[in-house]
């Protein structure tokens, strides 16, 4: 396979998924206290989610330096790679893409090109996925990032949040908004599309869900649908028997958002990740 496919832990594919379609994923890092683990390699999902409410400082995230996409880069083309395409989080959301683009710039050896997925999550996932099954159909470069700009277009994640707590502690939303947000009991929502992230409010959960479920319904019919949730498995259930009409063959796919997302989000959120079909 003369193209390989590079991403972050952001993405959320499964392991079987990365496995089989040869795709590398970068960790990024998660900072507790003194304490610094990768994310998905060091720390499981369900010890995180677990432990979560008592960390003390709460977690910090961090995006890898340069030197280990240069690291990666290097391996790749040890192994034979022709061209890579480097595949992340959106960068209105973390600096993880930047440190890509200087390894990128710095790296001679073969041509490395970096891709904004404009997504997060498995919005970011689906969008990798079928850039390596590309590669592994011989497609070049070019055409693949011609695709995957197209596919953007139709890509969504969307998702309540139980609390602003882990925002207003992360240090991504005002403080005074957050406290005014939980004063009122609003229950948020967040909105990604092409590298946009937008917030809407309710003042119940099950207003919350009724909005979830709108989208839903606004951006069917769907090529791919997952469910994504931080540490509320039988929630995220409970969700998949009410929209399995979504798609033709009933399949809806239920991912744990990883650590890293969720020391932002907190335990609770509970949304979609989605492709509209052509």
């Amino acid at each position: 396979m003369s193209v390989r496919i590079v991403t972050d832990s952001t993405c959320d594919l499964p392991e079987e998924i990365t496995d089989q379609q040869s795709i590398t994923v970068i960790p990024l890092n998660i900072n507790l206290g003194d304490q610094t683990f990768l994310d998905g390699v060091d720390l499981t999902r369900s010890e995180f989610y677990t432990q979560l409410p008592s960390y003390s400082p709460s977690p910090k995230t961090a995006a890898p330096g340069p030197d280990v996409f240069t690291r990666v880069f290097n391996r790749l083309a040890d192994e034979g790679a022709q061209a890579i395409l480097s595949i992340h989080i959106s960068e209105t959301l973390s600096a993880t893409i930047n440190s890509a683009r200087i390894a990128a710039l710095q790296f001679t050896r073969i041509p490395v090109t970096v891709l904004d997925s404009s997504q997060l999550s498995l919005g970011t996932g689906f969008l990798v996925e079928k850039a390596a099954i590309m590669a592994k159909a011989g497609k070049k470069i070019e055409e693949i990032t011609s695709t995957l700009q197209e596919v953007m277009k139709r890509t969504y994640v969307f998702a309540s949040l139980k609390t602003l707590e882990y925002l207003r502690r992360s240090g991504r939303m005002n403080f005074a908004i957050a406290k005014f947000g939980e004063l009122l009991q609003v229950k948020p929502l967040l909105h990604m599309h092409m590298g946009k992230a937008t917030a809407h409010r309710t003042r119940t959960q099950k207003r919350a869900t009724e909005r979830l479920l709108s989208w839903l319904e606004e951006y069917a019919p769907y090529e791919k649908l997952a469910i994504l949730h931080a540490g509320v498995q039988e929630e995220a259930e409970a969700l998949r028997e009410n929209i399995r009409a979504f798609l033709p063959n009933g399949e809806v796919s239920i991912v744990q958002i990883t650590p890293v997302l969720g020391a932002h989000l907190g335990i609770g959120a509970l949304g979609f990740a989605c492709i509209s079909k052509e």
